[in-house]
């Protein structure tokens, strides 16, 4: 099943986990030139979340798979076995 959704609208949509945590807001998107594919999304991530903390983080943002995202609607949901 595809996940489809405009652009601009996932911009400022906060990232929740499968378990309920807030990971952080959504910032950006990184796609594949070549195939046009979302690779990875850009995240703020929620300085008061414990998970968020422990993740990689390059120039501040983390990089979560797009392969993680489960939904989306008025959240982002992500699989957090994908992070």
């Amino acid at each position: 099943m595809s996940k489809f959704a405009i652009a601009r609208q996932l911009a400022g949509k906060r990232l929740i986990t499968n378990d309920g945590e807030e990971i952080g807001k959504l910032v950006d998107a990184i796609i594949n030139e070549v195939s046009g594919k979302m690779e990875s999304l850009v995240v703020e991530p929620n300085p008061d979340n414990l998970t968020a903390r422990k993740m990689k983080k390059e120039d501040g943002m983390l990089l979560v798979p797009y392969n993680s995202v489960m939904a989306v609607s008025d959240h982002v949901i992500i699989d957090k076995k994908g992070i």
